[in-house]
């Protein structure tokens, strides 16, 4: 601390005592900006710089493409754990940045299908892969995975974009390609709304359209603190499960009568629709269960929306 000279006037004492501060919180500010240093999130060239072991230069992540890295090991190891995935897997990861979570899936997969729209990740991709002698079981597609169509697979693992997650869940899950599971790490929010049950409060359109051809199951949540940048919201890991059995729904109409049934949130649908006979039969046609009827049906024989 600066200690005052007697022949110094008390004003020069303060303005020496202010200058020191400024000088420290500029060293301060220095040292906490050296892991990352983010931009804002608004500005389209927002980019966060990190230096990687493994390459030289600097890698920038976009904010705004979604680009959160997945860095703590523990929760990598868990998400594949979770995933199940066999030797003779082929796994779809979409997103896959810089690899780490790619190379855990290379050491237990036959094959991984890495959908990645940023050609610099790609190069990264590469170049991990074949430093670890994996590069003969990596297939990367530099395409945007909402307007390219997907090869087979058997899973789909990934730490998926949050700005895409909802029209990404319902390609997976409506699409052609049979798979046996999608373990997802999504954004909290989000994840709570696909995980919604008849009377909880997050009840959706998204959680009824899902749950019609696949059952979803919470696996666990992850820190903000696990990625780089950190973004600004908490995360969950998911698992989807497609049914065996799939109720026979026009899925044109489907979406069409939920999309009548959520615009009206809170209202019974006896309300909203006038012909309560065809009402009953979409229904019976969703093959609710028992459990399921009681949470949706109230004592007037009216159904609600709640």
């Amino acid at each position: 601390m600066l200690q005052p000279q007697c022949s110094k006037s008390l004003s020069t004492c303060l303005f020496r005592i202010i200058l020191r501060r400024q000088s420290l919180l500029q060293q301060l500010r220095a040292k906490s900006s050296r892991r990352y240093n983010p931009q804002d999130d608004d500005d389209d060239g927002d980019k966060v710089r990190k230096k990687h072991e493994n390459q030289e230069g600097y890698i920038h992540f976009y904010k705004s493409m979604g680009q959160h890295i997945l860095t703590n090991p523990r929760v990598l190891h868990s998400i594949v754990q979770k995933s199940d995935v066999r030797p003779t897997d082929t796994v779809l990861e979409i997103g896959p940045g810089t690899g780490n979570l790619t190379l855990k899936l290379l050491e237990k997969a036959e094959k991984v299908i890495a959908v990645e729209i940023d050609k610099r990740m790609v190069d990264v991709l590469h170049q991990r892969a074949a430093e670890q002698g994996l590069a003969d079981k990596l297939t990367v597609i530099s395409k945007d995975a909402l307007k390219t169509e997907f090869p087979q697979f058997d899973l789909v693992v990934a730490n998926i974009p949050y700005g895409i997650s909802s029209p990404l869940v319902a390609k997976l899950v409506f699409g052609v390609n049979p798979f046996r599971s999608a373990t997802l790490l999504l954004q909290k929010e989000f994840a709570k709304r696909l995980l919604a049950n008849p009377g909880d409060s997050e009840f959706n359109r998204l959680a009824v359209n899902v749950k019609l051809v696949a059952e979803v199951e919470f696996v666990m949540n992850v820190s903000k603190r696990d990625f780089l940048p950190c973004p600004r919201v908490y995360s969950s890991v998911v698992k989807i499960r497609p049914k065996a059995e799939i109720p026979h729904v026009d899925l044109d109409e489907w979406w069409a009568f939920t999309r009548t049934c959520f615009r009206k949130k809170n209202k019974t649908l006896g309300a909203t629709f006038k012909q309560k006979k065809n009402l009953y039969e979409l229904l019976k046609l969703s093959r609710l269960t028992g459990s399921d009827e009681q949470n949706a049906v109230n004592i007037n024989g009216a159904v609600t929306i709640r």
